[in-house]
């Protein structure tokens, strides 16, 4: 028994010894620094060979291991968090000046103008797939340009970063909402007039609107006529309850008339989204998606009709042909109501469809024909649905999303998928078979406040207007151009 005790007491001893030699191996690594100039490639293959040591970290650049924290250094503290950062701004840095460099990489190998056309010529390229190409190409290729928006107090230039941005149908509109500094909101409307020959100006109206609560969601409705509205919902604060707000859009111009139409407003609880019908069986209809229910509410008359969900309704959109309207929940499910039906109990067989992702829903776009819908979660998921069969036919690779409320961007006629990530990075893909066309870093270091809000057109102002993205980051506005002859600050007089 004492021989037992001795060998253990000796083992004892033997791994302290163990241990303080890895101690003093550690710190004589946190001071060593090696003696190789070989330049940047040097210090690229010191740093694939350098050995990974727990607590510290190796900066290929000084070539040499640091301590992180906890330590000695602690005046300069070091942080997995604050390297990482470090890292990927330099990255950003990195592909931000090779997206400036005039010649871009094709999403396609021998993609051009020229064989495209020749191809369609010989008949070998339907119109579809070759418009859709042409498309592709261009995208891949766009310049940015910086949008100076032109309003008649030039003495007030924006200073307060926009939270949201929404083109109507024709993109010749865009309704804005800008974080205020000393907490709210204001918003109005930016006015697009794009020629194909001049260049894309921007002006915001005067008539700008503030609230000093913040905005969840906004969709553009068309009450009197195509988007003559706008639907915002606004988060209660203390005792004030939230509400949905249908506001004209004839409110935000500098020459507003004395009846701007329809100006009404419905108390609430807070709404995450909103999405307005423009079926003919329910005309003047919009809905709201609360925690845990849906009401679907008629803007003349007021009359409601709540549908009880299990989660939190993050996103919605209706369908065109029939008054069927598409939600998107926390829990992940996605789930339909048909307005036709009377039941609305707590059976739930009023819902149509009902499908699930791994995350919280934050996006569903429904495609023309209505048998496909795109939906986006917060893990980074966008997946293209087939809702007859309920069964998942594409997925879109790349999206980076960890807990923000994301938007996805459709554009149908040109084939193009776009969504903007959590790392502020906004990518582009072909509809038609998930490729990744593009990836564009954002012109701001990344930060839970400079995540860009796109909108994209092929007619950026209208029928005349000028195809591209528009990017809201911070408090600037960028133009990413589609032709490489785009010139800024040029007037549409004597260009049109």
């Amino acid at each position: 028994m004492k021989r037992g005790y001795e060998a253990r007491g000796r083992d004892r001893h033997r791994h302290q010894s163990q241990w303080r030699r890895r101690q003093r191996s550690a710190h004589d690594e946190q001071e060593y620094r090696s003696e190789s100039t070989s330049g940047d490639a040097g210090s690229s293959s010191a740093s694939s060979s350098a050995p990974e040591l727990p607590g510290f970290y190796f900066d290929p650049e000084k070539n040499r291991y640091f301590r992180l924290l906890p330590g000695h250094n602690n005046c300069n503290p070091l942080t997995k968090e604050g390297l990482q950062k470090k890292e990927e701004e330099r990255k950003r840095a990195a592909l931000l000046a090779e997206d400036d460099a005039p010649k871009k990489k094709a999403p396609r190998t021998g993609m051009n103008s020229a064989l495209l056309l020749q191809k369609r010529h010989l008949g070998l390229l339907p119109p579809s797939s070759y418009s859709r190409l042409i498309h592709e190409g261009k995208v891949s290729g766009m310049q940015r340009h910086r949008l100076d928006v032109q309003s008649s107090n030039s003495t007030c230039p924006n200073t307060d970063n926009f939270h949201l941005i929404v083109a109507d149908s024709a993109c010749e509109r865009v309704f804005t909402v800008n974080d205020v500094s000393h907490g709210g909101c204001k918003y109005g409307i930016m006015n697009f007039h794009g020629c194909r020959k001049g260049s894309l100006s921007v002006e915001m109206c005067d008539n700008l609107y503030f609230t000093n609560r913040k905005v969840n969601s906004v969709c553009w409705a068309s009450v009197t006529h195509t988007d003559s509205h706008v639907l915002l919902c606004l988060v209660g604060i203390s005792q004030t309850p939230g509400c949905v707000s249908l506001l004209p859009a004839s409110l935000f111009s500098n020459f507003n008339p004395d009846q701007p139409g329809m100006l009404c407003s419905f108390k609430i609880s807070t709404a995450w989204s909103c999405a307005w019908c423009l079926n003919p069986q329910a005309d003047k209809t919009f809905s709201t998606g609360l925690s845990r229910r849906v009401i679907v509410t008629d803007a003349v008359t007021g009359r409601r009709a709540t549908y009880l969900a299990g989660s939190d309704v993050l996103a919605q959109q209706f369908a065109l042909r029939a008054p069927v309207l598409f939600n998107g929940c926390r829990s992940g499910e996605i789930f339909s109501i048909d307005l036709r039906q009377r039941d609305r109990g707590r059976s739930h067989g009023w819902k149509t469809s009902r499908f699930y992702q791994e995350s919280a829903i934050t996006s569903v776009q429904l495609l023309q024909d209505e048998n496909y819908l795109l939906a986006a979660d917060m893990l980074g998921n966008i997946k293209l649905w087939d809702i007859r069969v309920k069964r998942s036919v594409k997925q879109y690779d790349g999206h980076h999303n960890e807990y923000a409320y994301l938007p996805i961007h459709v554009n149908e006629p040109e084939g193009l998928l776009l969504a903007v990530g959590q790392d502020c990075y906004t990518r582009l893909w072909s509809l038609h078979d998930s490729r990744l066309l593009r990836t564009i870093p954002s012109p701001h270091p990344a930060g839970k406040d400079s995540i860009p809000n796109v909108v994209f057109s092929s007619q950026l102002g209208g029928s005349k207007g000028l195809p591209g993205l528009l990017m809201a980051v911070r408090h600037d506005l960028y133009y990413y151009s589609y032709n490489k002859d785009y010139q800024d600050g040029l007037t549409l007089e004597g260009q049109c």
